[in-house]
């Protein structure tokens, strides 16, 4: 799945996108703990080419970013593009798909039952937006080291937390995390903390359209909630 991965990048131009964040990576005179990269994908292309890889990133988007950090930290080693990074656990992929097949179980819909969204997978959710959130700051990613200093992970990338989707802040960065190796308490180093934007909005069905129109289903009664999306 890794070859097929790298065929996709060259064939789609995702290579070569991926090689220029690398040098904007590389020429920045900032620290980082984590290198974000955001990569297009088609997935019927991918499914052509290797089904399984092509279900992981439709069904699993997770463990399919999992594969694709693993090929994009075997390019930077071998290109020799970040300088800096050290471990593969530096990398963070978010896989963005450039569309989801026309199929109902692709769908989010809020107003039909039974609630069947226990996969972490990609779905299209359309809505009206009826109220926004201001632009705030949120951890993608930081770096801790062991406080006892004869701790061989007292230094160097061990320890690297990564936002996922559906995590809270806490999930990424509080204060009782622990060495795996010596069981002392890890810290955080600030200057290494990787900030994103987050905002916060409130969205509705689209169905609440016909309710402010006055049409009737003939139903007695019927209740239309919001939603909340958080887009990072």
């Amino acid at each position: 799945m890794k070859e097929i991965i790298l065929v996709y990048l060259d064939r789609s131009g995702g290579l070569e996108k991926f090689v220029h964040d690398c040098k904007k990576y590389n020429d920045s005179k900032q620290s980082y703990a984590v290198y974000r990269f955001i990569i297009s994908i088609n997935p019927s292309d991918i499914a052509e080419l290797d089904a399984t890889l092509g279900n992981y990133i439709l069904h699993n988007p997770i463990k399919a970013a999992g594969i694709f950090q693993s090929v994009c930290f075997i390019a930077v080693k071998t290109l020799s593009l970040i300088e800096q990074l050290q471990t593969e656990a530096q990398i963070s992929i978010l896989l963005k798909p450039t569309h989801l097949p026309p199929l109902p179980s692709y769908v989010l819909s809020l107003s039909a039952f039974p609630f069947n969204y226990t996969s972490r997978r990609f779905y299209m959710s359309e809505g009206i937006v009826i109220a926004m959130g201001t632009v705030t700051k949120y951890t993608q990613g930081a770096r801790f080291l062991c406080t006892e200093e004869t701790c061989p992970f007292s230094e160097g990338f061990r320890y690297i937390r990564v936002h996922l989707p559906g995590a809270t802040e806490s999930a990424t960065v509080r204060n009782d995390f622990v060495c795996g190796l010596c069981s002392s308490p890890l810290q955080e180093d600030m200057k290494f903390r990787v900030l994103g934007d987050k905002q916060v909005v409130e969205m509705i069905d689209a169905k609440v359209l016909n309710a402010l129109k006055g049409y009737s289903d003939h139903k007695s009664h019927f209740r239309i909630q919001t939603f909340t999306v958080f887009l990072r």
